[in-house]
């Protein structure tokens, strides 16, 4: 198992209650980082998971809804207030709603569009922009985005999805090469389906076994090894993996 240091590093996550948030907050709170989460309703969760965490005062939970730009700009303020700094941002928060193009009326397909990108995709630009200032200022920082192999394959139930998440890479990739001189590292993790909340239905529903076989490994990802992606890339040495995206899929998508 690979050993994580993070020690005297703030770490914000979004969508950290439960998921790869989750399991990404355990792994840095257990090497040592300041861990600080966000959530957008599960307020009980996130609590009991800061709680979790361990060292009473350490770390931090703070409600945001990444698709309002006014709430990011005013949480992030409270956060530095409280740390100081924020050395590594994991954008994880995100949604998945079905919108099949035949079977949509075109109000509910406005609507999935219009949240599915505010969420996914110009909520994380915000962040960003915020984090990238910050990160200027002192030197330097890891940014860490968490996209999806459907930007790849597309997601025909799921169009505006895949759509933000190509959209996403595209940013990640372009912002990579903008703060690169400034010492701020760009990053996107692109899982398959992973066992957390938002796919269980799919998964133990009757297409669960075939999901599963869309990989040679016969089943799913666990958010502790889509973590373990996140931390390599969030680890002092990599620099070099700037812009780079790490497939996390079980070979279940190969892309050339």
């Amino acid at each position: 198992m690979i050993q994580f240091d993070f020690t005297g590093k703030t770490v914000l996550i979004t969508g950290g209650s439960r998921g790869i948030g989750k399991s990404c907050a355990q792994l840095f709170a257990g090497a040592n980082a300041n861990v600080v989460i966000t959530y957008k309703s599960a307020k009980a969760e996130a609590e009991k998971i800061v709680r979790e965490l361990g060292t009473p005062g350490l770390h931090a939970a703070f409600a945001l809804d990444v698709a309002q730009p006014s709430m990011i700009e005013s949480v992030w303020q409270k956060i530095l207030q409280q740390y100081n700094s924020i050395d590594i941002l994991v954008n994880n928060a995100g949604i998945f709603t079905e919108h099949k193009i035949l079977e949509t009326d075109f109000r509910r397909w406005q609507d999935a569009w219009q949240q599915t990108l505010a969420t996914n995709l110009v909520g994380v630009s915000n962040l960003c922009f915020f984090a990238a200032r910050h990160m200027k200022e002192k030197g330097g920082g890891k940014i860490v985005n968490i996209s999806s192999r459907g930007a790849f394959r597309g997601e025909p139930d799921h169009p505006a999805y895949g759509a933000s998440k190509a959209g996403l890479n595209a940013m990640s990739q372009s912002l990579a090469i903008a703060l690169a001189p400034h010492n701020i590292s760009v990053g996107v993790i692109a899982p398959g389906f992973v066992e957390t909340d938002m796919a269980k239905e799919y998964l133990e529903g009757e297409e669960g076994e075939r999901i599963k076989r869309q990989s040679p490994l016969n089943r799913v990802a666990s958010p502790e090894e889509v973590a373990r992606a996140v931390a390599v890339f969030a680890s002092n040495g990599t620099e070099f993996m700037t812009g780079g995206i790490i497939d996390v899929n079980g070979a279940s998508y190969l892309r050339s």
